[in-house]
């Protein structure tokens, strides 16, 4: 459905994309995860045809974006991460708006208007002014007018950016609907907890290359070749500290602030080589009460993988 190769952005001597090379099948919702300047907006803007890339190509639905933009329009329905309305218009005259820009039928209008003001919750305000309207209702209505052509893609730049915790709920769960819809959505998002939820697949991008690319679990096993256990000792804190000091897979100890009898190991050895450290810690005397590995979320995963960047 979307095919990305060797897509480039240059800016004089700035390189925004750097040969980035990305697959997306029909039906998925893909997270693009990166910092700020990563290159997610300057590849969102290719792929909406408002940007051509100084190298390299994309495919949608077959389509060129820079040799076949018009086709491509027809396939995809963009939402900027700042986007525009304009106020004089009431809700339901804005969509009609796009709608003919779209060369809909005014008959055909007329029932998909209201479908898609109650997909988006916004059914009690087809006639009020767009300038009336909250940052997150206009963000939904500007989802609504993405929507209006019925785009077998969806291109949602930072969609939840601004937004309060209930107007996030609410358009996770639209977004929830419209991945039942069967529509393929790649959307961008600083959200991280929220992208691990709803996505299929996700693509870590950072000073314009792409560092990895799955689902959690695959991410997690490419980028982190360490894991975090927690270690709980009964007194004897300082005898722990100094016996895994000299495990060669310990590379890092930390106290915990909130327990003091708990230690925090970056470790990097294989399942069996911890067994064999738990198993050589209490054949030492170190008392054990508690040993586990520490879950980690997209949020830490996030912050390990993007901190050279800093």
């Amino acid at each position: 459905m979307i095919e990305i190769l060797n897509l480039t952005k240059q800016y004089g001597s700035f390189t925004a994309l750097n040969h980035l090379n990305l697959t997306i099948d029909k039906g998925t919702v893909f997270g693009f995860v990166g910092p700020n300047g990563a290159g997610k907006s300057t590849t969102f803007s290719i792929l909406a045809t408002l940007l051509a890339p100084s190298s390299g190509t994309a495919y949608i639905n077959g389509f060129d974006v820079t040799k076949d933009p018009k086709q491509v329009r027809k396939h995809i329905g963009y939402v900027p991460d700042f986007f525009g309305v304009y106020d004089q218009f009431k809700v339901h005259e804005y969509l009609d708006f796009y709608g003919a820009s779209y060369h809909i039928p005014s008959a055909e209008r007329k029932t998909i208007i209201p479908q898609l003001l109650e997909l988006v919750n916004l059914t009690d305000k087809t006639d009020a002014y767009v300038d009336l309207l909250s940052r997150g209702m206009k963000q939904r209505l500007c989802l609504a007018r993405a929507l209006i052509h019925d785009p077998e893609v969806l291109i949602l730049d930072e969609p939840a950016s601004g937004l309060d915790p209930r107007a996030r709920v609410e358009m996770r769960g639209i977004l929830r609907e419209l991945k039942n819809m069967d529509k393929t959505i790649i959307i961008s998002s600083h959200i991280l907890p929220e992208l691990s939820e709803l996505c299929d697949e996700l693509g870590v991008i950072e000073n314009g290359q792409l560092i990895a690319n799955g689902n959690v679990n695959q991410i997690e096993s490419q980028l982190q070749a360490q894991k975090v256990l927690l270690v709980t000792v009964h007194e004897k804190v300082e005898q722990a500290i100094s016996f895994f000091e000299d495990d060669p897979n310990v590379l890092e100890i930390d106290r915990s602030e909130q327990d003091a009898q708990q230690l925090q190991l970056s470790y990097q050895g294989t399942d069996d080589e911890q067994v064999a450290l738990l198993k050589k810690a209490v054949g030492n005397g170190i008392p054990i009460l508690t040993l586990s590995q520490k879950q980690t979320n997209l949020e830490d995963i996030f912050m390990e993988i993007t901190k050279g960047g800093e």
